[in-house]
C-alpha cells in the first residue's frame, strides 16, 4: 500500500510521465491522417484513475480524445479556475533527429522527443501535481477543472473548440484558465526573468484561389491563374506590417528596459529592436508580436508541364494582433489582388489580458518563492492556445507553463523544431511552482 511517506515524489514523477507520454505518438497532421490522441488519453486516465480520480474521456471524432476532470476545492464559492494542456504534437521527421522523436530518451539532463517542451511537459507537470494531491490529501482553495484536449495543433476544433461547444457544463463557475507557453525564464543582461503570457495573437488561415483560363503551355496565355496567384503570394510574402505595440507588448519592453538600464520609444524602431534582441533566443517570439505578419505556406497548382491549370491556390497564414483583425485581412486583400478570392481554411481571436489581479499575483508569488526575487513579465504570444476556445465562455486564459531554463537554451526554436528538448530540473522546478499555485490560488 501507498502511504505519503512511500509515495514517489512529484519531481521524480513528473520526469517519468513526461517520458512515457512522449512514447505516444499523438502527431497530428491536421486532416485527421495521424494516429490520434486516444491511446495517450487512456494513458491520462489511468494515472488519474490510479490515485482515486474518476476522469471522463470524450471523443468528437474516432480517435480524437480528450480528458476532462473536476476536483472541488475548500472554497465552492469562488469560480473555478481551468488547467489544461493538449496531447497532440505536430509531426517529427526521424531522420533529421539526433534521436527517436518519439522514444523519450533522458540524456545529458534533458528530455528528449517531440512534445517536450509542446506540450507534454505541462501535461506531465499537471499529473504529478495531481497524483500528489490524491496521495497526500491537500485540496486547492477553488474548484479546478483539468482538461487534457485534442487537436490544439490543428487549431483545436475536434478538441477544445468541441468541448466549449459540446460539454460547456464542464466549465460551470470557471473564470480563469492557465495553460502553455508562459512562465518560462529568459536571460536579460545577465538577469533572470521570467515571461509570464498575457496576450496571443489571432490565427487566420487563409487560401488564395486564382481562376484564369486553362490551355496549353506553348500557347500566348495573358489569364493565367499561376501568374495570378504568384504575384498575390509574392506581394503577401515581402508586404512589410507596420510596426503596433499593445499594452502587452509595451508592458514586456519597458521591464526589459528597466533590467538593461536602457531607455526607449515607440517613435525610435532601433530602441525597440535593441530591447527584443536583449530577450536572446526568445526574441523570435517577441519579435513577431510587435505587428501583423503573414507567410505564405502551400501552393497547389496544375498537373502536367505543358498544360496551364484553370485555378491555382495557395495557403498563407496570417497572424493579427488584437483588434486588429478586420485591418489586417483587409490589407491581405489587397496584397492579393481582384483577381484572387480568400478563403477561410481556420480562423480564432486574439486574445489580451491585464498582467493584473489575484490570480497574476499568485503565478508572480509561486515562481518567486521558489527563484528568490525573481523578475515576472508580461508577454504576447506571436502562435495560439486553446485559451481562445475558452474565451467563448468568458474564461480569461493566461499562460503559465513554469520552466527555470538555462540561458543558452533555445527555447523558442524547441517548439515545432528538430531535437525538441527539456531540461529534468527545469521540470522538476515547474511541478514545484505549478504545486503552490494551486495550493495558493
Amino acid at each position: 500500500m501507498t502511504t505519503p511517506s512511500t509515495a514517489p515524489r512529484p519531481e521524480d514523477e513528473v520526469v517519468r510521465i513526461c517520458r512515457e507520454l512522449i512514447r505516444f505518438d499523438t502527431s497530428n497532421y491536421g486532416d485527421d491522417s495521424g494516429p490520434g490522441e486516444r491511446a495517450a488519453a487512456e494513458y491520462v486516465m489511468e494515472q488519474l484513475t490510479e490515485v482515486g480520480y474518476d476522469p471522463e474521456i470524450v471523443e468528437s471524432a474516432p480517435r480524437r480524445s480528450s480528458v476532462l476532470l473536476r476536483i472541488p476545492g475548500t472554497d465552492p464559492t469562488r469560480p473555478a479556475l481551468v488547467v489544461h494542456g493538449h496531447t497532440d504534437v505536430v509531426p517529427a521527421e526521424a531522420s533529421d533527429w539526433k534521436v527517436d522523436p518519439f522514444g523519450g530518451d533522458e540524456m545529458d539532463g534533458l528530455v528528449w522527443g517531440r512534445g517536450a517542451v509542446d506540450m507534454k511537459d505541462m501535461d506531465a507537470m499537471i499529473l504529478a501535481v495531481l497524483r500528489d494531491m490524491a496521495r497526500t490529501g491537500w485540496r486547492p482553495p477553488r474548484d479546478l477543472v483539468i482538461a487534457f484536449f485534442a487537436d490544439e495543433e490543428a487549431g483545436g476544433a475536434l478538441g477544445a473548440r468541441w468541448v466549449v461547444d459540446n460539454r460547456p457544463e464542464v466549465f460551470e463557475g470557471a473564470t480563469e484558465a492557465i495553460s502553455e507557453v508562459g512562465g518560462f525564464s529568459v536571460e536579460v543582461d545577465g538577469r533572470r526573468a521570467y515571461l509570464l503570457q498575457t496576450a496571443e495573437k489571432g490565427i487566420a488561415w487563409l487560401r488564395l484561389v486564382a481562376d484564369g483560363t486553362a490551355g496549353h503551355g506553348s500557347q500566348v496565355n495573358t489569364d493565367n491563374a499561376v501568374t495570378r496567384l504568384a504575384g498575390a503570394v509574392a506581394r503577401i510574402g515581402a508586404h512589410a506590417w507596420p510596426r503596433h505595440l499593445t499594452p502587452t507588448v509595451r508592458g514586456l519592453l519597458d521591464g526589459v528596459a528597466d533590467l538593461t538600464g536602457t531607455s526607449w520609444s515607440e517613435d525610435d524602431p532601433a530602441s525597440v529592436t535593441a530591447l527584443v534582441d536583449a530577450l536572446g533566443p526568445v526574441r523570435k517570439f517577441v519579435g513577431a508580436t510587435l505587428g501583423a505578419n503573414a507567410n505564405p505556406t502551400q501552393l497547389d497548382a496544375g498537373y502536367k508541364a505543358n498544360v496551364v491549370p484553370g485555378s491555382a491556390s495557395a495557403a498563407i497564414d496570417v497572424r493579427f494582433l488584437p483588434g486588429q483583425e478586420q485591418a489586417t485581412l483587409d490589407a491581405v486583400r489587397e496584397l492579393a489582388g481582384p483577381h484572387v478570392r480568400l478563403q477561410d481554411i481556420h480562423r480564432d481571436v486574439a486574445l489580451e489580458v491585464p498582467f493584473a489581479g489575484g490570480l497574476v499575483d499568485a503565478m508572480v508569488a509561486s515562481l518567486d518563492a521558489e527563484d528568490p526575487g525573481a523578475v515576472v513579465l508580461p508577454y504576447m504570444l506571436s502562435g495560439g492556445t486553446d485559451n481562445k476556445s475558452l474565451s467563448r465562455l468568458g474564461i480569461t486564459g493566461y499562460g503559465f507553463a513554469p520552466l527555470r531554463l538555462p540561458a543558452d537554451l533555445d527555447f523558442a526554436g524547441m517548439f515545432h523544431g528538430v531535437d525538441e528538448r527539456v531540461p529534468v530540473d527545469a521540470l522538476q522546478f515547474g511541478v514545484r511552482v505549478l504545486s503552490r499555485l494551486l495550493r495558493t490560488c
